[in-house]
């Protein structure tokens, strides 16, 4: 589902809890995507079922063997989804200006799209801010190149 979409449903609730003109009015609608659930779901079916029976054995809790077993083996398509939501909320423009009435609060897209106007186009400044934009995205997945890279290719090869 495109976010336009249902972008007035979740206006609507992001302004009834009272996070309207905060960086949780932002963040919080994309921690929980289709893309996501659907991308934990298949990644988890992928952990043995002999692991769990092993563990409900030795009488762990349900608890426990989340924690200590699925959680652990999990850790790849939860770095792939931090990174790819991360890149989301990061660069995305509309929900930004929308939720965030604060000129102090906006995102960094959103104060790049300032220098971009109707009448008036800074294309040296644009570039810049872009570039600048786009190294702490660099970084996060520099950092958690090999979980990201594993966590995508998980369900490629049999």
């Amino acid at each position: 589902i495109p976010p336009t979409i249902i972008l007035v449903p979740v206006f609507l609730v992001i302004n009834s809890v009272g996070l309207l003109n905060s960086l949780w009015g932002v963040i919080l609608p994309a921690i929980a995507t289709p893309t996501g659930v659907f991308l934990l779901r298949q990644y988890m079916l992928t952990i043995p079922d002999e692991l769990l029976e092993a563990a409900r054995m030795d009488h762990a809790s349900e608890w426990r063997i989340y924690w200590k077993i699925i959680l652990p083996l999990s850790l790849p398509a939860l770095v792939t989804l931090v990174v790819v939501n991360s890149l989301y909320v990061w660069n995305d423009l509309l929900i930004a200006i929308i939720f965030l009435q604060d000129d102090a609060k906006r995102t960094l897209m959103a104060g790049i799209s300032v220098f971009q106007g109707r009448y008036n186009n800074n294309v040296p400044l644009t570039m810049a801010g872009m570039v600048i934009a786009s190294a702490p995205m660099f970084i996060l997945y520099v950092l958690f190149q090999k979980q990201f890279i594993r966590g995508l290719m998980s369900g490629a090869i049999k």
